[in-house]
Order: structure tokens, then sequence, then C-alpha cells
């Protein structure tokens, strides 16, 4: 799990969101539609992808 990346994209709007929600898509470094990012894979990045999974899709590299 150390070794492994996410590759995260931003698929849906947060307009229409809970602020607290907003803040985690934020955080994950995503301000636009469609803009991708990579992350760790850790505990802290998957708890907040898990808040947010109906707004992001990940890949496992």
């Amino acid at each position: 799990m150390a070794g492994k990346n996410l590759t995260v994209t931003l698929i849906k709007s947060t307009i229409g969101e809970k602020p607290k929600t907003r803040a985690t898509v934020r955080s994950l470094g995503l301000r636009r539609m469609q803009q991708t990012v990579e992350h760790r894979d850790t505990p802290d990045v998957r708890g907040m992808l898990a808040r947010v999974a109906h707004l992001v899709k990940v890949e496992e590299k």
C-alpha cells in the first residue's frame, strides 16, 4: 500500500454540495472539472475519497 499512487479526477461539479464536501474536494487539490491529480495511497486520502466518491473517479497505479 505504501508504494501505490492514486489518480483522482473530478467528474462532477461541487455546485450545490455542502461546504464540508467542497472543502474536501479542494483539499485533494481539485479546482476544475476534469482536473486530475495524483496522491499517495494513504488512509487519510482514502477517507477523503470515500467522502466525495460521488464526485470523483479514482484509478490505482
